[in-house]
C-alpha cells in the first residue's frame, strides 16, 4: 500500500480492510512498493509487522522488521494507488512470481497490468457512453464537434485529476487537447458529457463478482462539476437500482474469469464510465451510510479462496 502514516483515517478504506482482517486474529505485515525484490527468481519483501487501531491520532504501529519470502504469506492485496507507471507494472511482474509460488493475490498481478481502469469500460460498449481514445487532436477536435459537449481525462490518473470538460463554445479547446496528450505524444480518453453528472456519480463496490447492495453517489457540489470526493463532492448512500443491476450482470463474468476480487464501478446515470481495479475506495462511505460492512465481505470471500488456492496449489 502506500505510506500508512500518510492515508486519510476517516475515509481509508484499506485502513478498513486492515481492521477487519486483524479482528479476526490475521496476522498483517506491511510492505510499500519500495520494500518488493527478486532475487534468483525468488520474490522477497522488507516487511514490517503492523497492529491497526481504531483512534484518529494514532491508527497503526509497526513492530519488528524483517525480510520475508512472500511465497510464506497467504495472500497479498495489492492496493498501490495510481499513477500507474513502469513501476506499477514491474511491481506486478514481482507479484506474479508470488502468484506462481502459490500466495493468492488480491487483485490478480496480470489483470491490474492488462487491463487501464479507464480503458476497461470500454470492453463493454453497451453500457458505455461514446467514447474515443486517441492521441489525435484532429479525431479530438471531430468528436467534439459531434457531440458538442465532451470530458477528456488522461488514462493514468485518479480522483478526477486533469479531467476536463469541454463544452460548444470552448475557446481553450485546442490548448487542453494539446496539454493532455502532450502535444499528440499519448493517448486520452474522450466521452461524451453526461448531464445526469449533476444526480451524481455512482461508486457501486463489487466482490468477486457480487455488487454490495449499497452504493456510494458522489454529488458535485456547485463550484465543480466532478462526481469525486477528491474535487470536493458530497457522499450518499442508497441501495443499487435495477439498472445498476443488469451493469453489474454484464461486467461481472470478466471480473471473476481475470481474478478481480475487488473492483469499484463508476456509474453515471445509465452509463459504465470506469472500472476501478487498483485501489477501489468508498468502502467506509458505505459502511457508515448503511449497515453493511464491506470489509466483512471482502475479507469472507478472501479466506474461501485462500482455502481453495491452497488445495488446488
Amino acid at each position: 500500500m502506500d505510506p500508512i502514516q500518510d492515508i486519510h483515517y476517516e475515509k481509508d478504506s484499506t485502513l478498513a480492510m486492515l481492521w477487519e482482517a486483524q479482528e479476526r486474529g490475521w496476522e498483517i505485515y506491511y510492505i510499500e512498493q519500495k520494500n518488493l525484490f527478486l532475487r534468483d527468481g525468488v520474490p522477497y519483501a522488507d516487511t514490517r509487522r503492523l497492529q491497526v487501531f481504531r483512534d484518529p491520532t494514532c491508527w497503526f504501529e509497526c513492530l519488528n522488521q524483517q525480510c520475508i519470502p512472500l511465497a510464506e504469506c497467504q495472500v497479498i492485496l495489492m492496493r498501490k494507488d495510481p499513477p500507474f507507471n513502469e513501476e506499477y507494472i514491474y511491481t506486478t511482474h514481482l507479484l506474479e512470481h508470488v502468484e506462481r509460488l502459490g500466495t493468492l493475490v488480491v487483485n490478480r498481478p496480470q489483470a491490474l497490468r492488462d487491463y487501464n481502469e479507464k480503458l476497461f469500460a470500454t470492453y463493454f460498449p453497451q453500457c458505455s457512453p461514446p467514447a474515443l481514445v486517441t492521441s489525435s487532436i484532429s479525431k479530438l477536435r471531430a468528436f467534439w464537434q459531434e457531440h458538442r459537449d465532451i470530458v477528456c481525462k488522461p488514462l493514468n490518473s485518479m480522483g478526477g485529476a486533469s479531467v476536463f470538460r469541454i463544452q460548444e463554445n470552448e475557446v481553450n479547446a485546442n490548448v487542453i487537447f494539446e496539454t493532455l496528450t502532450q502535444n499528440e505524444s499519448c493517448y486520452i480518453m474522450a466521452q461524451r458529457f453526461i448531464s445526469a453528472i449533476k444526480e451524481g456519480d455512482k461508486r457501486i463496490l463489487i466482490i468477486d463478482g457480487e455488487p454490495v447492495p449499497h452504493v456510494l453517489v458522489r454529488v458535485p457540489q456547485k463550484n465543480d462539476w466532478r462526481g469525486n470526493l477528491a474535487a470536493g463532492a458530497k457522499g450518499m448512500v442508497q441501495s443499487l437500482s435495477e439498472h445498476d443491476r443488469w451493469i453489474c450482470s454484464q461486467v461481472a463474468p470478466t471480473l471473476r474469469a481475470q481474478g478481480l476480487y475487488f473492483v469499484g464501478l463508476d456509474i453515471i446515470g445509465d452509463y459504465l464510465t470506469e472500472i476501478n481495479i487498483t485501489s477501489p475506495t468508498g468502502i467506509r462511505e458505505i459502511d457508515a451510510g448503511s449497515h453493511v460492512n464491506v470489509s466483512a465481505l471482502l475479507m469472507d470471500v478472501i479466506a474461501q479462496r485462500v482455502r481453495t488456492h491452497s488445495q488446488v496449489t
